[in-house]
């Protein structure tokens, strides 16, 4: 097999999108990349889930990857989010992603259409081979109805220029196969803010997290730690923000991790239909978590 380097190593926050009535609050956007960067976070995600990218339009999905490329000014690798059920559209979109001149391409699976696993394979390489930029497979299949069997994941990474996988389905088994038929072939790294360390255990890179939104040092710590060699330490930590990464998943994300950044003085608290505002006794619970955990609010 062929070693490929990954896009990063560590954490890459999987950044809101900060919205008005208006649209993108740009300004708004680039304060919390600013701080995003300054905490020390090793990369960033735009335009993902947790950016609420399916309900952005085609034109503020295309502007806001070109303008986090110019706001992080290679400080940090930009991943951009740019997966559609439209095959034809997710090739078109990961074109202009590399124009902008991003360091790496997030494509989800295809949802609502779904597809058979020979479907998958079809779809990713033909966006692979459109793509300038490393790809990182994204299988969430929570969200979207369909799940990458760790074969097809290994079928995927012989192609050359499929980098890594955000796995996202909460199945640690499937993480072990992952790892055990792809070697260095690919790079494994958590979509769950609550498996960082499982799956590093399991020769993951990192995590594409939510969590480091509201706790970029901290959550670069846990993978710190981690590849230090402390073990325990990550693990410790790990534990410590569980109730805060629960609260953040107490409804469905974006919902809470808005609110929570609304609250830190962020972004509007604005959600686009059919996503609404975080329920009071939610809310509650996830301002606690956030308070223990040291966030002023």
């Amino acid at each position: 097999m062929n070693m490929k380097t990954p896009i990063f190593e560590g954490i890459a926050t999987a950044l809101i999108t900060p919205l008005t009535q208006d649209g993108i609050d740009y300004e708004a956007f680039g304060r919390l990349i600013d701080w995003q960067v300054s905490e020390g976070v090793n990369a960033l995600v735009v335009c993902g889930t947790t950016g609420e990218s399916s309900t952005l339009t085609d034109e503020e999905h295309r502007a806001a990857i070109s303008y986090a490329v110019k706001r992080v000014a290679g400080k940090v690798p930009v991943i951009a989010g740019t997966g559609s059920n439209d095959t034809a559209y997710a090739k078109e979109l990961t074109r202009h992603a590399c124009e902008a001149g991003v360091d790496g391409v997030l494509l989800v699976t295809p949802y609502y259409n779904k597809a058979t696993q020979n479907g998958l394979i079809r779809q990713f390489s033909e966006i692979a081979d459109a793509s300038s930029a490393p790809v990182i497979l994204y299988n969430v299949p929570s969200r979207t109805g369909v799940n990458i069997e760790p074969k097809t994941v290994a079928a995927l990474a012989e192609h050359p220029n499929i980098s890594g996988i955000k796995e996202a389905g909460g199945n640690i088994s499937a993480v072990a196969q992952i790892a055990a038929l792809c070697g260095d072939n690919i790079h494994i790294y958590s979509g769950n803010d609550d498996q960082i360390v499982p799956i590093m255990s399991l020769g993951g890179k990192g995590c594409i997290s939510v969590l480091s939104n509201v706790l970029p040092r901290q959550t670069v710590d846990i993978c710190a730690r981690f590849q230090a060699g402390d073990v325990k330490g990550a693990a410790q930590l790990q534990l410590q923000y569980l109730p805060l990464i629960n609260a953040l998943f107490s409804e469905v994300n974006p919902i809470p991790v808005k609110a929570a950044m609304a609250a830190m003085g962020f972004c509007e608290d604005f959600l686009r239909l059919p996503l609404t505002p975080m329920e009071p006794a939610h809310r509650e619970v996830l301002f606690a978590e956030m308070r223990k955990a040291g966030v002023s609010i």
